[in-house]
This record gives C-alpha cells, sequence and structure tokens, in this order.
C-alpha cells in the first residue's frame, strides 16, 4: 500500500490532489513532504466568502505541518493561488487543511488537543526527566523511551 492510499483514506481533500511524496532532513531526523496540488479545472475558493473563483497567481510555496506516522513528520507543500473576488478583494484561497495563516494542519491541531485532553489530569514524573520536550508530542515520547499510560 503507497502513503498516498493512506493519505487519501485517512485525510482526503475535494478539489486536491496529494501529487508525490519525497523525503527530506537528515537521517537522524527523517521528515516526509507530500506535495499538495490542486485537481485539474477546479477553482480557488475565496477565503473570505468561500465562493468559487479564478485564481489568477501563486504564492510561494509553504510548508504546513501534518500529523506524523510512525514516528516521522509530515509536511503538506502547497503553492497557494490568490483571486479576485468582487466582493472581498483579492484574497489567497482557502484550503481545507489549514485556518488562516496557521503553519499545522487542523488534523494535526486536533491530534495535540486530543493527547493534551488525556495528559491534563495525570502526573507525568516520566516527562520531566526529558529535557525540554512537552508530555503530550508522542514521537518524542518513543524516541526517549517515554511510554504514555
Amino acid at each position: 500500500m503507497q502513503l498516498t492510499t493512506i493519505l487519501n483514506r485517512v485525510q482526503k481533500f475535494k478539489c486536491f490532489v496529494y501529487t508525490s511524496i519525497r523525503w527530506a532532513g537528515s537521517p537522524a531526523r527523517p521528515e516526509l513532504e507530500v506535495l499538495v496540488s490542486e485537481r485539474r479545472n477546479s477553482r480557488a475558493r475565496c477565503s473570505g466568502c468561500e465562493a468559487p473563483r479564478a485564481g489568477y497567481d501563486r504564492l510561494a510555496q509553504r510548508r504546513f505541518e501534518f500529523v506524523p506516522l510512525w514516528g516521522i513528520k509530515v509536511f503538506l507543500l502547497y503553492a497557494p493561488r490568490r483571486v479576485d473576488c468582487p466582493r472581498c478583494g483579492v484574497k489567497v484561497e482557502r484550503m481545507p487543511w489549514a485556518s488562516g495563516k496557521h503553519q499545522l494542519t487542523d488534523a494535526y491541531a486536533w491530534f495535540l488537543a486530543r493527547w493534551a485532553r488525556r495528559c491534563a489530569g495525570r502526573k507525568w514524573p516520566r516527562c520531566s526527566a526529558v529535557r525540554g520536550t512537552a508530555c503530550f508530542v508522542p514521537w518524542k515520547w518513543l524516541s526517549h523511551g517515554v511510554e504514555p499510560t
């Protein structure tokens, strides 16, 4: 099973497709970069009124941090289009995986929120031994041998 199949099963976007996946980072800290592009003949949606509009320009490629897979950080790469909306003016298109200018995807923010809620009422004596790490980041637990309960 390919990683694009897994991503389409877990997080599928209506007007966007995963085009390619490549390794990035160092061998000690590997990262996956997933290139996202719009579907052919799809129109960009205005981020203000969410009406479909024609895109006329592209911004620089942005990196959005996605939920880590198997302890490997995953980033979505996308160059957003700008739209000229008659109602809202010139805006960047609405991207379904992120809100506003956030670099975390919505799925990753919810993932971290669930882990924070699990950790909220518990004492974590083993987490304090791991310097500089938050107790709700699971891939750091796994790399330091600390198991969540």
